[in-house]
């Protein structure tokens, strides 16, 4: 029962929490949108058998060797992001929109002869490109008639003494969310049904949950690439990739209703950032059997990552009576790593005399080969293992390109589909993305600007909370839009 004042029976300092890494961990640092140049993006990222972009280095080295001058270019991008929400018939939504860097890049020629056979061209580059923005800002409201976040504590607190509760249903028993049940040590109820003592539980408290994500994977490509004889290219890059990611979440219960445990509301604020370095090879060649036609392929090996993980946790609550409680973890640091899935790309791109160029993209990706570990905690990471090998499975992702030519205006269009990444018996199975873009560009001697507008939009469920079976779990239906407007300046020099 509920009792005066917070009695504190576990002390912080000898409390260990143990958070371990999980599926949506692995897909996120493990999903590549290919950004970059304005270029790039319009014509939907389909370049595995085009080349010529310095964004194309992240994705097929050899269109390195396409080019046949040195060349510098930088890509500014305004990116929105609006999500909307619906929970229990109720509709919100949540707006984002910043500035970025989304690539700059410099391929140095080192090599040019006007031979028709032998090493034509041999050049250095160097590019970063946004691989995936994850800012995201997301509101979920509504009224729950069946359940709360509570019992998913209760769930957790089961079967535990109080001097053995998992960390977050500790916190939720401090704060007088849940305690035992009357005449029991390891059973446990929530201020809903008074702890057990006026059951059932009376529900119909407005739910709210605020998420504010933020970060990014970016890739710093090294690359060498060659033309032989202009009928093949060649190149190979070495990837750093940067991975900062922030994720916050509020979740506030409140009712009007006149509990007998004169329980008023609660807010649970989760979060955790997370920082890292990841290394890539990446091996790519693009034929050209006649002039009209060039057939590309590619491979991406994992990239390996070390991640710094940081994150807290904090609960408060209120009563009729006046009274508010707190609970909180100790902010915690640890280490893990993370080998994403290797990548197999095919192309094939077409050009019709000098008026229009047409590509399209296969990528394969095997997502339940994705691996944790261990970097020096002695963690057993072998169930999120095998929980990454149930729940994904490997997906195909196509692009399509087109750029059509007036005399120095380009105009070009494009179209991305990301397969699903979720096996057949998970809530997201039929997550899928959707990428439509085009733009214009223009072109002189030496002198390049291009812009382009590109389109993302999916729709997911969003798991509030897990509960014991027979209570109906908390779940919003999500549906995002990305917009992302680019622009590219370039300068081509030794021509």
């Amino acid at each position: 029962m509920k009792k005066i004042g917070l009695i504190i029976f576990v002390i912080l300092s000898v409390f260990t929490m143990v958070t371990a890494q999980n599926v949506d961990d692995a897909l996120r640092y493990s999903q590549i949108f290919y950004g970059g140049s304005a270029r790039f993006m319009s014509m939907g990222g389909a370049f595995t058998a085009l080349g010529g972009d310095i964004s194309s280095l992240s994705q097929n080295p050899a269109g390195l060797g396409v080019f046949r001058a040195s060349e510098l270019t930088i890509t500014p991008q305004l990116f929105q992001i609006k999500t909307k929400a619906g929970f229990n018939g109720a509709m919100s939504s949540g707006n984002l929109s910043d500035f970025n860097l989304s690539q700059i890049g410099i391929v140095a020629n080192l090599i040019s002869n006007n031979n028709d056979a032998g090493l034509i061209t041999l050049n250095l580059g160097y590019s970063f490109d946004k691989t995936n923005n994850l800012s995201q800002s997301t509101v979920i409201k509504g009224v729950n008639n069946s359940s709360s976040m509570a019992d998913y504590w209760v769930s957790r607190a089961n079967g535990n003494t109080k001097a053995g509760l998992p960390d977050d249903a500790w916190m939720a028993n401090q704060v007088w969310l849940i305690d035992t049940l009357s005449g029991s040590n390891s059973s446990y109820g929530t201020a809903f049904s008074n702890y057990g003592d006026n059951p059932p539980s009376v529900y119909g408290q407005t739910v709210q949950r605020i998420i504010t994500n933020g970060g990014y994977t970016g890739e710093h490509a090294f690359s060498i690439g060659g033309n032989f004889s202009n009928k093949i290219f060649f190149g190979a890059t070495l990837g750093i990739t940067q991975l900062r990611y922030t994720s916050q979440y509020e979740h506030l219960e409140s009712t009007d209703l006149a509990l007998p445990s004169q329980f008023k509301s609660f807010t649970y604020t989760d979060y955790y950032e997370e920082k890292g370095t990841g290394y890539s090879l990446k091996f790519g060649a693009i034929i050209k059997p006649i002039e009209a036609l060039r057939i590309g392929l590619a491979f991406h090996s994992p990239t390996w990552y070390r991640i710094g993980d940081y994150f807290y946790t904090d609960l408060t609550s209120s009563f009729s009576d006046g009274n508010h409680y707190e609970a909180s973890i100790d902010p915690m640091r640890f280490n893990y790593a993370l080998a994403t899935p290797f990548r197999a790309l095919a192309g094939v791109a077409v050009q019709i005399k000098k008026f229009a160029l047409l590509s399209a993209d296969y990528e394969y990706v095997d997502y339940t080969t994705a691996r944790f570990s261990e970097t020096g905690d002695g963690h057993d990471y072998s169930q999120e293992n095998d929980q990454i090998k149930n729940s994904l499975k490997p997906t195909s992702n196509i692009r399509f390109g087109g750029e059509f030519r007036l005399n120095n205006l380009y105009l070009r269009g494009g179209y991305g589909f990301y397969g699903k990444s979720f096996s057949s018996d998970e809530d997201n199975a039929n997550l899928d993305y959707n990428t439509i873009s085009f733009g214009a560009g223009i072109r002189e001697q030496n002198i390049s600007i291009d812009f382009a507008f590109t389109n993302y939009n999916y729709s997911q469920k969003y798991i509030l909370y897990p509960v014991n079976a027979g209570i109906v779990p908390a779940v919003a239906n999500l549906n995002t839009v990305k917009n992302m407007f680019t622009l590219t300046f370039g300068y081509k020099f030794g021509i």
